[in-house]
């Protein structure tokens, strides 16, 4: 692979400027990520407990017939499959995001606490104010996301050598394991939440709909667009605080930027899906093993592994649990929890 990062010192200037290249064989990985990603759209309409016809799948698509069971099927799960392609995308780039700030390869939405936090604040809002409606969830969990991820940075930055990757994990495990107890504490005494809560802690995307997908819309959108305009600073970043400042890049604006975005798009997908763990770590990684780590390239990459990772679960949890299905957040954590030891084994938690 081509070096994605090199320096050039222009003669006339004294100024550094980064030259970046497109990864070998880059082509091939996003032919391959697009052909995998129509794949796994047409296992999501067809496959489940109720199967569906070559001739069912096309008259769901192109006509509407409420007569028709196979073609009411196919409707419904075509909603499902565009909101789990969201939830995929929205964690996918916040993995990225948090990685990238944090300079820690372990780093992921669920990891740092982040989806603990915005579960927090919706089980209260069940409990106490026996909240509903999907912008209520929204804003909850977006409050609780932005406030955990202030305090994992925080207590991550206390001391000697400031925000290091080991410290940042163990801030946010300790977090994470405190406010889950706290989410328990609450919700015991409260069958009313114990109800409401116990399906969405798990994480579904099974509940999708078009009006879930249009509040979505927006949040992805704005996420998504910060992303990619900060990722050349992001780059600047990997090399240093003061690299990054020479380049012109304010480190502590561009931090709180990115941050920002990871809780917006963590946030939202925790508020209407439950609290999906490990496809930010799943998705970057895998991208990362062929795209390199220049962010121009890996946001989008591992925006579209997010997207395919996150659907195929949705998939493979629908044929396990037939004539049921297991929900999509109990298959990421019992694939991502393994693969998570095995990646803090291998890298020893180094640096990005």
């Amino acid at each position: 692979m081509k070096q994605l990062i090199t320096w050039k010192n222009n003669s006339s200037s004294t100024d550094k400027q980064l030259v970046l290249h497109v990864p070998k064989y880059f082509s091939l990985v996003l032919m391959t990520g697009i052909i995998l990603l129509i794949v796994t759209i047409i296992a999501s309409l067809v496959l489940g407990a109720r199967m569906v016809s070559f001739p069912e799948l096309v008259n769901g698509l192109l006509y509407q017939n409420p007569d028709s069971y196979g073609t009411s099927v196919v409707q419904k799960r075509i909603s499902r499959t565009v909101f789990s392609l969201c939830c995929g995308v929205a964690l996918g780039i916040a993995g990225v995001l948090m990685q990238a700030v944090t300079r820690n390869p372990l780093a992921d939405p669920s990891i740092l606490g982040v989806n603990t936090g915005a579960a927090l604040f919706v089980v209260s809002g069940i409990t106490f104010f026996q909240i509903t409606s999907a912008g209520q969830y929204i804003v909850l969990a977006l409050v609780g996301a932005a406030l955990v991820a202030a305090f994992v940075f925080g207590i991550g930055s206390m001391g000697r050598g400031g925000a290091t990757p080991i410290k940042l994990v163990l801030a946010g495990a300790a977090t994470s394991a405190a406010l889950s107890s706290l989410v328990t504490a609450i919700m015991i005494p409260s069958s009313y939440a114990m109800d409401q809560f116990r399906f969405w802690q798990v994480g579904s995307v099974g509940s999708g709909s078009w009006d879930s997908i249009t509040i979505f819309a927006p949040f992805l959108l704005v996420g998504v667009t910060i992303a990619f305009v900060s990722a050349p600073a992001l780059n600047a970043l990997a090399l240093g605080d003061d690299v990054a400042s020479g380049l012109g890049v304010r480190p502590g604006l561009l931090r709180v930027l990115a941050i920002s975005a990871g809780v917006i798009l963590c946030g939202v997908t925790t508020a209407l899906a439950g609290p999906i763990g490990f496809i930010g770590l799943l998705a970057t990684h895998a991208m990362r093993m062929v795209v390199g780590t220049d962010l121009r390239f890996l946001i989008p990459m591992s925006a579209l592994a997010g997207a395919i990772i996150l659907t195929l679960a949705d998939v493979a949890g629908r044929l396990l649990g037939s004539p049921g299905e297991l929900e999509v957040g109990i298959l990421t954590a019992f694939i991502g929890a393994p693969i998570l030891i095995l990646l803090a084994k291998k890298s020893k938690v180094r640096s990005l």
